[in-house]
């Protein structure tokens, strides 16, 4: 069984409506893993724009494993002090990560963000020593085409982001950085200039896919469209949907009101 868990901000948890690049990651290793797995977390919700609030199930297609660390407004500076909990108590194999831009625009350097971002892997690994990551740079919003310090910070902690990497890569608890999603065009991949759209769910999917197919060999190469094929199911341990589900339930995780 292998464990996936992502773990990001607005770009990742989503918003009322939409499918999510979570949603197509989950139907991509459907088609091309071929084990079991399961998509664990402490969250399931998407934000609800009208309430401010991260609490809608209004998924464009509910029927896929919601569960998620992620939330709007919320970096590396939020997830890191949450990471070692939410690894070990869904005993996460799998980290794919989108990270950094709520950071870089509201709460620290890029500097100070490489250091979150280090010390959130040294928490991963403390929950659980061969937990494996997947980095996904961060991909400039609408903001750095006018914003030139903004810009330097963004493309400054892409370069530490890629050298923590590198440094802190370990054959027990493997690092991988993958690379900016192909031909990723704010005008045309997303909804507002920072949010993906339905393609720009497919690039960043393709970019997180193509790292783990080529590196570790995990699933295929990514098709947006992908045919399905009989595999087995996403989770054989009903520990791993039950345990994700009742943690969920259970929490009254209501963040304050964040930058959008």
């Amino acid at each position: 069984m292998l464990r996936f868990m992502p773990v990001g901000d607005s770009m990742t948890i989503g918003s009322a409506g939409e499918h999510t690049w979570r949603y197509r990651m989950w139907q991509h290793l459907r088609a091309t893993y071929g084990g079991p797995f399961a998509v664990v977390g402490p969250r399931e919700t998407l934000y609800d724009k009208a309430t401010d609030t991260p609490t809608s199930y209004e998924y464009a297609d509910p029927d896929f494993p919601h569960f998620h660390l992620a939330g709007w407004g919320e970096g590396w500076l939020h997830m890191t002090p949450l990471i070692g909990e939410a690894v070990r108590a869904h005993r996460a194999d799998v980290l794919l990560v989108s990270l950094g831009l709520i950071d870089l625009g509201f709460y620290t350097n890029a500097t100070q963000t490489a250091d979150n971002m280090r010390a959130f892997v040294a928490a991963a690994r403390i929950a659980r020593p061969s937990v494996r990551m997947v980095f996904l740079p961060v991909i400039p919003n609408v903001r750095a085409q006018t914003d030139a310090p903004f810009a330097t910070e963004v493309a400054l902690f892409n370069e530490l982001q890629a050298k923590a990497v590198a440094d802190l890569d370990d054959p027990r608890s493997p690092l991988l950085l993958a690379s900016l999603p192909e031909s990723y065009d704010v005008t045309h991949d997303t909804y507002d200039g920072t949010h993906p759209n339905a393609s720009g769910e497919h690039k960043i999917t393709g970019a997180f896919a193509g790292a783990m197919h080529q590196a570790w060999g995990v699933g295929g190469e990514y098709e947006s469209t992908p045919s399905f094929a009989p595999v087995m199911a996403p989770s054989a341990d009903p520990r791993d949907t039950a345990h994700s589900r009742t943690a969920t339930r259970k929490s009254s995780h209501r963040p304050s009101r964040r930058p959008r």
